[in-house]
């Protein structure tokens, strides 16, 4: 964990192959998963929030069956940060509304 900005930016462009100032957030958990950071564009400069637990592990939901990134919810990334162990144990959301999904129905 003693990446900080250029570093991070530097993973999320190359690993991920996206842009960091795009406005989503990115998690970073070290491998004891005691300690996280978050990266983030607010639209004026980049933000590096970390965060050490007292006690306990960060959840793991990215140790799941599938390909691609692990995308969550602001309230799911909440729970993550707080520690909760109920991320990645079931699907705490629906998933993201899409315009496919829209069903008109007439009376």
């Amino acid at each position: 964990m003693r990446k900080s900005f250029d570093t991070l930016t530097a993973l999320v462009a190359q690993g991920l192959r996206r842009d960091a100032m795009s406005g989503e957030i990115f998690l970073f958990v070290s491998r004891t998963r005691q300690r996280s950071k978050v990266l983030y564009w607010d639209g004026t400069g980049l933000c590096l929030f970390s965060k050490r637990l007292a006690k306990g592990r960060f959840a793991a939901p990215w140790a799941r069956p599938g390909d691609g990134p692990l995308v969550l919810t602001t309230s799911e990334l909440a729970l993550l940060l707080e520690g909760s162990e109920l991320i990645g144990r079931m699907p705490l959301s629906p998933p993201p509304y899409t315009p496919a999904h829209r069903v008109l129905r007439w009376g």
